[in-house]
């Protein structure tokens, strides 16, 4: 039981370490302290979703539909392309001189964004559905669910802490550089990402 939960959480937390898409959202917004709890609440849960379900045999889903895995690509390619230029723009012609006259988005709109990263990403079926599942396939029956524990709570400790952990960076966060650095690297990433998506 302990070393199925220590497995699936060095799996799930080695997959969830790196800088995307969603990560550089939650960042953003963790700056930003803009519903942060609910971003990360609502990252984490769908990770733990995901991961369940490819534990338990929704990795099957890719031979069933096997349109699911092209759509999801070019759906999130033209996404992740979309956040990039918006981004872009806001590094080139930053409007914001104090972090207080940001605008705060509805929290509706920040989960909408967010779903958008984490359900339009190929990359998140292959690491959480399909590659978690698999490897979860391997191991007895009864680990499994203790399996999947473990590689959830890598992604709520992972997101809760990237979000929280943001605000420490808040008071350089006044500066119109500050910004135009933060949003630079945002937009370089999501373009990265819409291009190297379709060709991988």
């Amino acid at each position: 039981m302990i070393s199925a939960i220590i497995d699936g959480f060095l799996l799930g937390g080695s997959l969830i370490v790196a800088i995307g898409a969603q990560n550089a959202f939650v960042i953003r917004q963790g700056i930003l302290a803009h519903f942060i709890v609910w971003i990360c609440l609502f990252c984490a849960v769908s990770d733990a979703i995901l991961i369940w379900g490819g534990v338990f045999g929704l990795s099957l889903l890719a031979d069933i539909l096997p349109l699911f895995v092209p759509i999801m690509t070019y759906g999130g390619a033209c996404f992740l392309a979309w956040f990039g230029f918006s981004a872009m723009r806001r590094a080139i012609k930053p409007v914001v001189k104090n972090i207080e006259t940001i605008e705060a988005p509805s929290l509706q709109s920040a989960l909408l964004i967010c779903a958008g990263f984490t359900f339009l990403n190929p990359h998140v079926y292959l690491d959480t559905v399909i590659l978690v599942g698999s490897v979860a396939q391997e191991r007895p029956f009864e680990e499994r669910s203790f399996f999947a524990l473990g590689a959830s709570t890598a992604s709520f400790l992972w997101f809760f802490g990237l979000g929280l952990g943001a605000k420490a960076f808040k008071p350089w966060l006044d500066r119109p550089s500050v910004w135009r650095i933060i949003d630079g690297i945002i937009a370089v990433i999501m373009m990265w990402l819409s291009i190297k998506l379709p060709l991988s």
